[in-house]
């Protein structure tokens, strides 16, 4: 069965950090593109992070840069994001997604994934910001 599976949510301070895991079984995340997407209550869901499969470029929005990194673990089978500095605005369901096409997108400073035959979402993590 092909699936992701996100982890590592939480409730943390403003100014702390989490640690976002993104685990697939099922396939080989090694020639996907993974995006991490978040979507707060009322509010459209947003892309967060993307790294390619290629070359491991990746984008943030802006929102988030400079206090976020997505990185991969091929050999886990893993994609992480590190949140520092996390602030209220942080809060919201957070989503990891795979494409089959390798690449991503920006639109309007927003990454999003180059959907192509095969897309995968895991479940999501809640992360809460609050003091």
């Amino acid at each position: 069965q092909v699936q992701l599976v996100e982890s590592g949510g939480g409730l943390v301070q403003p100014g702390g950090s989490l640690r976002l895991s993104c685990a697939a079984s099922g396939f080989t995340l090694d020639y996907y593109a993974i995006g991490w997407f978040r979507q707060a209550p009322g509010k459209e869901r947003e892309g967060v992070a993307c790294i390619s499969s290629n070359d491991g470029s990746t984008y943030y929005a802006d929102s988030v840069k400079g206090r976020f990194t997505i990185s991969r673990d091929n050999a886990k089978n893993t994609v992480y994001l590190q949140m520092n500095s996390l602030k209220p605005e942080d809060t919201a369901e957070y989503y990891c997604a795979a494409s089959d096409t390798g690449t991503y997108t920006v639109v309007a400073g927003t990454p999003e994934l180059d959907w192509g035959y095969l897309e995968v979402w895991g479940q999501g993590t809640l992360v809460t910001v609050s003091s």
